[in-house]
Order: structure tokens, then sequence, then C-alpha cells
């Protein structure tokens, strides 16, 4: 059994990448498959595909969910909408010296009135005077993840976004997917590479560290998410065809791996909780697109069990020393599932 410091690995401030580079594309790839590792471009990845192989993308748009603002009495707040619950409703983080009370007061931009309805464990319950959507485009911020040390700007509201995002939710971004441009889409679909989508929407909770020892006590954040008929028909065709099905990211593999369940990928709407580590079986994804992740967080446990513990920490390693980006604008990795994922 593993436990949380097995997943801690020394990574120099400098190779947390702060910026996008300005070509999507353009992003280191490391291949990662049985025990050989490949430094490419990710531009390459097509060069690793097949006609017929398919790729399962997470559609979701990234919310301005970050809000700034004040209680009536004066103190400073800072707001994180965590989800939509309706038109007029969310869950969010509130940052504040006091904790609101319930059925107070909040205001953003010291001129739209919230109200803190209650708690839902750790988020907050407001209620807005109208329709949420336009108050998160007219007041809202990008919410950068936190080691990203910098204000978003007006270029990351176009590039911490997929350029085939449909449907707004999430506080993060999926990241995997950033590195697809118009271009290299076109040209997977010339060779015959099938594109499929689903939707989850990432909430903060995929930056919320795990903080037991005891991987069993860690307590996984909730996510939605829902798979068209369409695309799990198009994995079920690929499936027969023997080809591979590459999830685009962390999020999408866990979405289609939390429909699996049962044995048989459904289709719907539904929310995931699932905590994948090192000895997980895998139903669905036998590839998987995603970037470099956090020291002793619970998405380097997720691809530790994808392609088995000492093959991620050689990689890793091989990333330090080959100066890769890591996080959210840094480099990708092209993982194989091995079938004794607790190797």
């Amino acid at each position: 059994m593993y436990s949380l410091s097995d997943f801690d690995y020394e990574l120099p401030e400098e190779l947390i990448a702060q910026f996008p580079l300005e070509k999507r594309s353009a992003s280191n790839l490391l291949i990662v498959e049985d025990d050989k590792l490949v430094d490419t471009h990710f531009h390459h990845l097509i060069d690793y595909l097949d006609k017929d192989d398919l790729l399962v993308f997470n559609n979701t748009k990234v919310l301005k969910a970050r809000f700034f603002g004040s209680k009536k009495t004066g103190g400073k707040i800072e707001i994180l909408i965590e989800r939509i619950l309706d038109n007029q409703t969310a869950l969010a983080k509130i940052r504040a010296s006091k904790s609101p009370k319930d059925n107070s007061t909040v205001l953003i931009d010291d001129e739209l009135e919230v109200t803190v309805k209650g708690r839902e464990g750790e988020f907050y319950i407001l209620r807005f005077p109208s329709d949420i959507f336009p108050v998160l485009d007219n007041h809202g911020h990008l919410p950068l993840p936190p080691y990203i040390d910098r204000a978003a700007d007006a270029y990351d509201e176009k590039r911490y976004q997929t350029v085939f995002a449909r449907e707004p939710g999430a506080v993060a971004a999926p990241t995997a997917g950033l590195h697809f441009d118009e271009e290299l889409l076109a040209k997977l679909e010339q060779k015959g590479i099938r594109l499929a989508y689903l939707t989850l929407h990432v909430g903060a909770g995929t930056f919320q560290p795990v903080r037991n020892e005891n991987l069993s006590e860690h307590k996984m954040h909730t996510e939605w998410y829902t798979i068209p008929q369409e695309t799990a028909d198009a994995i079920k065709l690929a499936k027969e065809k023997k080809k591979k099905v590459v999830a685009i990211g962390t999020t999408s593999l866990r979405a289609l791996e939390s429909a699996s369940q049962t044995g048989q990928l459904a289709s719907g709407n539904n929310e995931t909780s699932l905590f994948i580590t090192p000895g997980y079986r895998f139903r669905t994804v036998d590839h998987l697109v995603t970037n470099f992740h956090l020291p002793k967080s619970t998405l380097l446990m997720l691809v530790s069990a994808f392609a088995g513990y000492e093959r991620i920490r050689k990689a890793y390693a091989h990333a330090v020393r080959k100066r890769y980006r890591f996080f959210s604008y840094g480099d990708a990795m092209l993982l194989k599932c091995r079938k004794d994922s607790s190797i």
C-alpha cells in the first residue's frame, strides 16, 4: 500500500510554468510507453496515433469565477465559485478575516449584493440577485491556479481556455486540452483519427491538497459530468475495432472511468468522487494525454495508477533533468495504461 509521502518529489520552482507558450502545440511531449521515454514536441502526437483511434476531450468552459468585494461591515472578502447550482445560486469558497454569517449580505465591486444563505461543508451557498452568468462576465475574474504567481490578464482569458470549450461551468481548465490548436485538430481528423467530447466541470477541489498520510482517509472532491450517447457509441466502436481510446486529460479519464464502474460505459449525467490510486483497474481508457502534476496530489496518484508507480517516478525525474515546464501552462506526457498498474 502506498502512502502520501510516496508521491512527493523535488521540483525546482523555476520549472513551474507561469505563462503559456505562444503556440499551443509547441509544448514538449514526453512519450512514456513500456520502459521507454521519448522526448518530442506536442504537434508530433499525431505520429503516435493511427486511423480510427479515438481521442476524448473535455469541452468544459472556464468561468470568470473569482470575485472581490466586502462585507457590509467593511471587511474585504474574496469569493471563488466552486459550482453553479441554478441560475441564481452557487457554491463558493470565501476568504475573509471572519466567516460571514448565514443570511448576511456581501458586496461585489461595492455594488452587487449577494446573500450568504448558509454552509455546505467547506463551501458557502450564495444567492445572486439575478442570472449568475452575466454577473460572472461583468464582475468576475479568471481564476488562475494558486501556483501561478500573478493576476490573470486578457491573454489568459484566451489561453487558459481550450479551443473547443463549449459548456460553461469549470473553475479550472482541463489543461491537457490546452495543447491542441485548430491546426492540430484538423490534421488529426485528416488522418482519420476520431474526436469525441464529454463535459466535466472542473472544481477548485482539483487543487485540494491531500493531508492524510493514510490515503484511505482522504475525502475526494465531487465533480459533475455528462457523457453524450454519441461519445459512448464512439468508444464502443473503437474498442470493437481494437483501437486506442485516448483520454485527453485526467478530467476526461475520471469521467469515463466513473461512468464505467459497472463494467459498461454509461452515457448521461452524474457526479463523481472517484479517487484513483495504484491498484485501480481501468475499464475504458487505455492511453492518456496529461500535464505534469503537483507533488502529493490526487492527480499524481491517478497517473501513477495508470502508467505504473515506478514508471511515473522515472518519467518525472527525467522531466526535471530535461527542464520540462510543469503544471497548467506546462508540458505534457502521453501515457499507456499498464495492466499491472501497482508496479
